[in-house]
């Protein structure tokens, strides 16, 4: 046996003792940390201010809406459901179905809201075509448009590919497809000069300051955990509605598949993930973003029977039981949340107590992470 499959073996050892989590106290942890954030919010429309002030329907809130029709689609409860509804339908219509800088934009970052948008037309049954004129018309220009280089950074992935593919399924129309894996391809085999997929490590740089020359303290190459993440759940969300058919649904998945392999080996003892994957000693400490989002891809791998459960369930468990024990405070709120920026070092310190400069978007990826976990048999 070699030293990676006694290690991954060592681990799952460890874990298969780890708790199923019940599905009681996962709608629990996803309910009580999301009614902090309805409370904290009760305006959708305020803008987040930071060092300047933002509207709030920039990718940070968009992704924290992803978890929300996530959690409103496993909760049965139907005065939570019309609650999660009615907060997702006035934070669209208070920026009447738009997007931040216009139609024009080919920023993944202004486009991450049209995912919801698209959600709420799907919900509504009259198919108001108000909900997703303006994130149609941006990507329409995108797609007839040569260019290609827009996604330069993986974060781009989980903001913008959903959006294409949900288009082209809404639509029937397969020019989305086309144009998104163009992109998508040009990411991951030409951006920072020869892409910023290592096949060898089976992990993202982050963009092309960090492809080698660059390197961590200890000498290994940089994968941020989050970015990391950001590609795991555009995967998961592109596979969700992508026709098999399409002629690279088989390279997704094996980008997906190749991207979990290499979890097991660099999780940490307590279940989480480090903010640098391949340095623990680069900021090394709890942090559940990047977590969740691994979680959310393994158990959406499980559930839909794509990846080997004896392998994954029991490092999802431990992840999942490790942030209820270390992250979810008793009145909701979430620590360990790193903020926004690119790398490890960027938000730090990454504490229990200390509130992030945006915290709508960490509660996005835990709750996308609840909402298959609660799915596992």
């Amino acid at each position: 046996m070699t030293f990676p499959a006694i290690l991954l073996a060592a681990l799952q050892t460890g874990v298969y003792a780890q708790k199923t989590p019940d599905k009681k106290e996962v709608l629990n942890a996803m309910r009580i940390t999301n009614a902090y954030f309805m409370q904290k919010w009760p305006d959708v429309a305020k803008p987040i201010v930071t060092e300047r002030e933002r509207p709030s329907n920039i990718w940070t809130r968009a992704v924290y809406y992803e978890g929300l029709m996530a959690l409103h689609a496993v909760d049965k409860d139907k005065n939570q459901k019309k609650k999660y509804y009615d907060y997702a339908v006035a934070w669209g219509e208070a920026h009447k179905w738009g997007l931040r800088n216009g139609v024009k934009t080919r920023n993944g970052d202004d486009q991450a809201c049209g995912q919801t948008y698209i959600d709420l037309y799907l919900l509504d049954k009259k198919k108001n075509p108000e909900r997703i004129k303006d994130i149609k018309a941006s990507i329409d220009l995108m797609v007839s448009s040569p260019k290609k280089d827009d996604w330069w950074w993986i974060d781009a992935f989980q903001m913008a590919m959903p959006v294409f593919t949900r288009l082209g399924v809404v639509y029937n129309d397969t020019t989305y497809f086309h144009k998104m894996y163009e992109m998508y391809a040009d990411t991951k085999y030409q951006q920072g000069g020869k892409g910023l997929f290592n096949p060898e490590d089976k992990l993202w740089w982050r963009d092309k300051d960090f492809v080698p020359p660059y390197k961590e303290p200890n000498g290994q190459d940089c994968y941020w955990s989050r970015g990391n993440g950001w590609v795991v759940a555009a995967l998961v969300r592109t596979l969700q509605v992508l026709p098999k058919s399409d002629p690279h649904y088989n390279e997704y998945l094996k980008d997906y598949k190749d991207l979990l392999s290499a979890l097991p080996a660099i999780q940490r003892e307590d279940g989480l993930w480090n903010v640098s994957l391949h340095d623990p000693s680069d900021f090394g400490g709890k942090e559940i973003t990047g977590t969740s989002l691994f979680v959310y891809g393994m158990a959406w791998g499980i559930n839909n029977k794509l990846i080997d459960e004896k392998t994954y369930r029991p490092v999802l468990i431990k992840a999942w039981n490790a942030m209820i024990k270390d992250s979810v405070h008793p009145n909701g709120f979430l620590g360990y949340v790193q903020g926004t920026g690119k790398e490890p070092k960027d938000s730090q310190p990454v504490t229990y107590d200390r509130e992030p400069n945006f915290e709508d978007f960490g509660l996005g990826c835990f709750l996308l992470a609840g909402s298959e976990v609660y799915k596992i048999k």
